[in-house]
């Protein structure tokens, strides 16, 4: 109870203080949302779902997937661990006229929220990771598993950390934005202890004036072989990877179908 109440503290804290800047991730973010929504409609049209199908975004964030999706037709409800994001969720989803259901809930207990299972559950931007040991990944997992119905479908996207552990970063590349009044810089330091990392974002806004914001969380390197096992052992089947070069998408995406009992 100690370990889930710290993750859940930090990861908590780092996303409530971040919801409000978290857009500024992107160049433009209404475009990202629709970019991305595409991806996911292909990706669940590939597998045989269309606009019928249940989905839920159980590390939802500000709703950069969720509204996406819903703006397509598809029934959404949106999750995350963080009221901050959630409530920045709830916002630009009524600014945008969007029917999105958001819920306060942490995906390693999911079964305490939602009593019927989904037909597919997405975790997507690297959410995954910030289980910080094997014991909480497996938690998880297991909760994401019993959140999806029989013959549906789950999918999340990760960093490359199969490539990460052998290079192990210290830093990221600098992210530069124009803006009205100048530029915007985002960049992130990586400090690593054994398979996770103490991540700090850096926003630097350097416009008519300059204004540094700093946000700090960790992760844990999950492998994809580690993934995988873990999403076997859960009652998934057909897990399978598809890396940036073959989607476009940004990050390595996983897939997997719940198995019949």
């Amino acid at each position: 109870m100690k370990e889930k109440s710290i993750v859940k503290n930090v990861v908590q804290t780092f996303y409530d203080d971040i919801a409000s800047q978290y857009d500024k991730f992107y160049l433009d973010w209404d475009e990202a949302v629709r970019e991305e929504a595409q991806f996911l409609e292909k990706l669940l049209r590939d597998n045989g779902y269309g606009e019928s199908a249940r989905v839920l975004d159980c590390a939802c964030g500000i709703g950069t997937q969720a509204i996406g999706l819903a703006a397509l037709g598809y029934d959404v409800t949106a999750s995350d661990i963080s009221m901050g994001e959630i409530e920045e969720g709830k916002k630009r989803a009524e600014e945008r006229n969007v029917d999105v259901r958001f819920v306060q809930a942490d995906f390693r207990c999911l079964d305490e929220t939602f009593s019927d299972p989904f037909d597919i559950v997405i975790a997507m931007d690297n959410a995954l990771p910030h289980m910080l040991t094997e014991d909480d990944l497996k938690k998880a997992v297991g909760s994401i598993s019993q959140a999806t119905r029989q013959g549906g479908m789950f999918a999340a996207s990760i960093r490359d950390y199969d490539r990460m552990t052998e290079e192990r970063p210290e830093h990221s590349a600098p992210y530069v934005h124009k803006t009205g009044s100048g530029q915007r810089v985002l960049f992130q330091t990586w400090d690593w202890t054994d398979a996770n990392y103490r991540f700090v974002q850096y926003i630097i806004e350097d416009g008519d004036s300059l204004e540094v914001r700093k946000f700090e969380c960790e992760y844990r390197a999950v492998t994809r072989d580690e993934l995988t096992r873990m999403l076997l052992d859960a009652g998934f089947s057909d897990v399978c990877w598809m890396m940036p070069e073959e989607t476009g998408f940004y990050q390595p995406v996983v897939t997997a179908v719940k198995k019949a009992v």
